[in-house]
């Protein structure tokens, strides 16, 4: 499952924000570099901040948002604010029009970093549902500010982030210097996409590494069709509500000197959902891809450095039950079905939306993460796994057994 956040709302809050004064951050006086330790929960990267002295709270890295957003309500009265002003979401799902409050410059705490004139928007509604989605708590998004005044290399094989002033940019050795753009507060790239009819396509693709796929390709289904074979799948979630879409495989994707090949992707489905994105573009680069490679971003200097990390040759694998599920409850421990895909192994057995996973081969699930079981259900073609499922009330066990989709 993709992660979506509605453009609409990232272009209508910069409106918000475009008298204010730049907002970014820097070393503290006495550093040259420092190193922060990240998390990677379901392929998003979580870094712990403080805000106004309160916290630490759990921020998503993500460069495809262009401004700091609290995604979780609770916070406004947590954060102790001088003043908040109310705004209007136009095109929130139905009725009314959603409401958002914009801050003052916040005091945000990032270890050996110091922020200035940094303001958020907190959602008055928590419409993504990112907590229950990484089974943690999660209290927004972190993007443009983080990156656009620094150096920021990820290092997937250690999780950690190396920062530093772009002058004292040292490149990882032999990597890949990739050219991008800085539009609308998120970065750009040009990438070439080889397409199951053989046709090899110069795409423009938004750098986004907040999203979970690999690659994202939008208008595919309008102007070209499917590839010969695809799943539906719900694609994530935005402010209008769940992302429809499918997903297949594509032949290829260059970027620089890499070729990446069968590449699991993405294609939201344009004939029921207008696609707007306020700089035109031929799709969404994601973590999926970006975490083979360590990676440097350097908005500075109009540069991404890439070299392969130790994912780099690890095939792409989907998963293999049919199954979209969620956290819930006290410490995130229940396990609640949101979706089964028809014909997968997940409908084959009669499982359905709002079913509890309780156990997976006897253990419990509120013993294990999210992750640990989305490992499981992408494991190996033809496995079969013993689940636990509360349904009507009453505790049932079924075998699933897993089935290549894609």
């Amino acid at each position: 499952m993709k992660l979506l956040r509605a453009i609409c709302l990232c272009v209508f809050l910069c409106y918000c924000f475009l008298s204010a004064k730049a907002q970014y951050f820097d070393l503290r006086p006495n550093k040259r570099h420092v190193t922060i330790h990240f998390r990677i929960v379901r392929n998003m990267i979580i870094i712990p901040l403080k805000i106004n002295n309160t916290g630490p709270y759990n921020f998503i890295l993500d460069t495809g948002v262009g401004l700091m957003v609290i995604t979780q309500p609770s916070l406004v009265d947590s954060i102790s604010l001088t003043s908040k002003r109310t705004i209007k979401i136009p095109g929130l799902g139905a009725g009314d029009d959603a409401e958002a409050y914009v801050t003052p410059v916040l005091n945000v705490d990032i270890q050996g970093l110091d922020s200035y004139n940094v303001s958020a928007a907190i959602l008055k509604t928590d419409y993504f549902g990112l907590s229950n989605y990484a089974g943690m708590h999660i209290h927004g998004l972190l993007g443009y500010e983080f990156f656009n005044n620094l150096a920021v290399k990820l290092n997937f094989g250690d999780s950690t982030l190396n920062i530093c002033r772009p002058k004292d940019l040292h490149a990882y050795r032999h990597a890949n210097k990739i050219p991008i753009t800085i539009e609308d507060r998120k970065p750009y790239m040009q990438a070439n996409i080889l397409y199951p009819n053989d046709k090899m396509v110069d795409s423009k693709l938004v750098i986004d590494i907040g999203a979970g796929h690999p690659i994202s390709i939008e208008h595919m289904i309008k102007n070209n069709g499917l590839p010969q074979k695809f799943i539906a799948a719900n694609l994530g979630i935005g402010l209008n509500g769940p992302i429809d879409g499918f997903i297949s495989r594509i032949n290829e994707v260059d970027i620089g000197r890499y070729k990446i090949k069968n590449v699991l992707a993405s294609f939201p489905d344009d004939t029921k959902t207008e696609i707007v994105t306020s700089v035109p573009r031929d799709g969404n680069l994601g973590i999926g891809l970006l975490k083979k490679f360590d990676v440097i971003f350097d908005y500075t200097n109009n540069a991404m450095y890439l070299k392969p990390g130790f994912l780099y040759k690890e095939p792409y694998e989907h998963d293999m039950s049919g199954l979209e599920y969620y956290a819930t409850g006290t410490d995130y421990q229940h396990v609640i079905i949101s979706r089964v895909e028809p014909g997968s192994a997940g409908d084959l057995i009669g499982l359905e939306k709002g079913d509890e996973i309780v156990t997976i081969n006897f253990r419990a699930v509120s013993k294990m993460n999210l992750e640990e079981i989305d490992a499981l259900f992408k494991s190996k073609d033809e496995r079969t796994i013993l689940l636990e499922i509360f349904h009507d009330n009453k505790y049932d066990q079924v075998i699933i057994t897993l089935k290549r989709r894609i």
